[in-house]
């Protein structure tokens, strides 16, 4: 590796950490991270927080079904992605919408989803925070657990084959890591040696289930030596020391030399999704302990010590992120929904007969008639 060594297979107690637990410390920090990034990073943390501060916001009024928030976790995200180039593709869950933000996905298509209006990529066929944006190499999110491990083991395999110089990115949680599919792509990304990133965000909780009764092992990063491959363990709260782990493990990845798995220290810090209370079973005491180790004021402390923020200009950038994330959500909230023809329409290329008979009773049945459109596909009125 560049600066440091090879990461080890053999998991330990140490959790690389570049931040202060306080973030005042800001001359013992050494990164050579431009003052440029550094700020669109903080502005990308501080976006995707005032993105789950509405989403929650707008389901408890009852404007939105459903909202998983990833609050906490900002940190790891951001970070992560900085380290990958645009060619490389994200095999991500629902808890990574900075890594969405990052790549450059618009803010107005990751609310459209919420919404599942026309202008919704899924055309309301997915979920709530089931994004999907291929121009970004960003795949489709899916509920179950694990299946994006075993997707991106298979991708990186065929990048391998193809001999191109790109790596896949497996995102997933500390409950993903007891499933089936994760011991699959695991298996087979290390025999083949296939050129991925398994970035575990080890949050400390499987919707209700603690980490100490899912897994016996030590650590999550124990479970990498079974699978022939080195792991990281890093601090996801500090978001200087997530960008030194991804390096080196996206560094030893695209060399040729094989797959990493990063378990990344973090908390959710607010609920499974908007249909769970973790005050049910989240320790009061545990909870406060790491609402101060908050990564986004961790990271504003430092640098307002190091001088590349003030508290005013803080203020000014919480101000444009929430007003810039409220008026994506007004324009959405909107937006017409898609069409009952959607269901037939987006299936074929040309509709088959049956398919046609179909729609027409449906649609009569909706009191509504068939007409044509310019490219011949059939639309109720």
């Amino acid at each position: 590796m560049s600066d440091t060594a090879t990461p080890s297979p053999a998991a330990d107690d140490d959790v690389l950490t570049v931040l202060p637990a306080s973030g005042d410390d800001h001359a013992s920090v050494e990164h050579d991270i431009p003052e440029d990034d550094l700020l669109r990073m903080h502005r990308m943390m501080t976006l995707t927080r005032a993105l789950d501060e509405r989403g929650m916001r707008y389901q408890r009024q009852g404007r939105l079904g459903f909202y998983l928030p990833s609050t906490g976790e900002e940190a790891l995200q951001i970070g992560s992605a900085y380290c990958y180039r645009d060619a490389d593709w994200m095999f991500p869950h629902y808890r990574v919408p900075g890594v969405a933000l990052w790549r450059g996905a618009e803010l107005d298509q990751m609310v459209a989803n919420l919404f599942g209006n026309i202008d919704d990529n899924g055309i309301g066929r997915q979920m709530p925070v089931h994004y999907t944006m291929s121009e970004i190499n960003f795949v489709s999110i899916s509920s179950p657990l694990g299946t994006q491990v075993v997707q991106a083991a298979g991708a990186a395999r065929a990048m391998q084959i193809k001999g191109e110089d790109r790596i896949a990115v497996a995102y997933f949680g500390d409950g993903s890591t007891s499933t089936n599919d994760f011991h699959t792509g695991m298996n087979f990304a290390g025999v083949w040696r296939a050129p991925t990133i398994f970035f575990c965000n080890n949050n400390q909780w499987a919707i209700s289930t603690p980490l100490s009764e899912q897994c016996a092992a030590r650590h999550l990063a124990d479970k990498a030596i079974g699978y022939g491959m080195p792991a990281l363990r890093v601090d996801g709260n500090d978001v200087l020391a997530v960008v030194k782990a991804t390096r080196q493990a996206v560094e030893y990845a695209r060399s040729g030399e094989g797959p990493v798995f990063i378990e990344a220290m973090s908390y959710r810090m607010g609920p499974h999704s908007s249909s769970d209370d973790p005050t049910r079973y989240q320790p009061s005491e545990e909870r406060d302990e790491w609402t101060r180790r908050d990564p986004i004021p961790r990271f504003r402390r430092y640098l307002v010590g190091a001088g590349l923020l003030t508290e005013d200009e803080i203020t000014q950038i919480d101000a444009e992120c929430a007003e810039q994330v409220a008026a994506s959500f007004k324009r959405n909230e909107q937006v017409d929904k898609p069409g009952l023809e959607s269901m037939f329409t987006d299936v074929y290329r040309e509709m088959p007969e049956i398919l046609r008979e179909q729609q027409q009773f449906l649609v009569a049945a909706e009191g509504g008639k068939v007409r044509e459109d310019t490219s011949g596909a059939e639309f109720p009125l």
